[in-house]
């Protein structure tokens, strides 16, 4: 069977392609017919998975950050192609791979990445715009679309922390109204975040809650509050304790509506995200993402996969 890897070589600091000879080498070996394909931007991309003979192939592998993966899924989606995903998490934050806790190691994830492990994920549909972590509107988007790329290169999640203490200052709130089975609210907020995943601009305990394949989003209006309190609740996201403060209002659903007539960004991933009114549709267990365990021995409650699990795995594959 032959293994399509698509690359992003703009992802991070470029520097995964100095091991497609190693990865090619270890898939040959195990009798895998390796594809790559560059990646260009997405409209090439979609037709590259739309003339993808999917009997022929046996899994899709992603090299590159949140926005690359977004940019597959989606093709994926529109092409109505359904195999497994494997990741290289090589971009700049890589908040949707975190929470599979995927070695770094290119040796020790390739070895993963050829096994038939996977765990499911479930994914979001905004109007018509999938993504795959996260969902995100106001100042968070204008920090993360205004952070000069060659800084994200060279300092990685901290230029986005860099970014927010410069623009800071200039937070404006707005109102936004949500209806949903959970809740019904009209609020004047700074932003807005929808999860699916656990973590989002490096932040790592930003949804400690959430599972990645539970049907539900987990999410966070981060409401207009005094100078002084968002100071303190950025101290608190830092450490997981922000979901019970008062400048938060937090729920989970599995479908909501957000309209809003003020102009300010929106974000699906890291990638431009769709115009207000957007309407929100947890699709639950859509994706099978390459893991060291199968799904069933996954955490249901958004636990971790621990680095001792994938260790274990590795031996097993080396031994065999």
């Amino acid at each position: 069977m032959k293994v399509l890897l698509i690359y992003n070589p703009f992802s991070g600091n470029g520097s995964f392609k100095n091991n497609l000879d190693y990865i090619l080498e270890q898939f040959n070996k195990n009798n895998m017919d390796l594809v790559i394909y560059r990646l260009n931007d997405n409209e090439t991309i979609q037709e590259r998975i739309a003339c993808l003979n999917t009997k022929e192939y046996s899994k899709i592998l992603i090299a590159g950050g949140d926005g690359t993966i977004n940019q597959v899924v989606n093709a994926m989606m529109k092409c109505d192609v359904n195999l497994p995903i494997g990741i290289y998490p090589v971009g700049t934050a890589n908040d949707y791979a975190s929470y599979f806790n995927l070695p770094k190691n290119i040796p020790k994830l390739t070895q993963i990445l050829l096994g038939d492990n996977f765990t499911y994920s479930d994914i979001g549909l905004a109007n018509d715009k999938y993504f795959i972590n996260v969902a995100s509107l106001g100042f968070l988007v204008d920090i993360s679309q205004k952070t000069d790329k060659k800084l994200k290169d060279n300092m990685g999640v901290f230029a986005y922390y860099l970014k927010g203490i410069e623009e800071f200052p200039n937070i404006r709130p707005f109102d936004v109204t949500i209806t949903s089975d959970s809740l019904n609210i009209t609020e004047s907020i700074y932003f807005m975040l929808v999860m699916n995943g656990s973590s989002a601009g490096g932040f790592k305990k930003l949804s400690l809650g959430s599972s990645i394949n539970d049907g539900l989003f987990n999410v966070f209006l981060f409401k207009e509050a005094p100078f002084k309190d968002l100071m303190f609740l950025l101290f608190k996201i830092l450490n997981g304790s922000h979901v019970d403060s008062p400048t938060i209002t937090y729920f989970q659903t599995s479908d909501l509506l957000i309209e809003s007539d003020a102009n300010v960004g929106t974000d699906l991933d890291g990638e431009i995200g769709s115009d207000f009114p957007i309407s929100l549709t947890n699709i639950t267990r859509k994706l099978k993402i390459i893991t060291a365990n199968n799904d069933e021995r996954h955490h249901p409650k958004g636990k971790n996969i621990t680095e001792k699990d994938m260790e274990k795995y590795i031996e097993k594959r080396e031994i065999s």
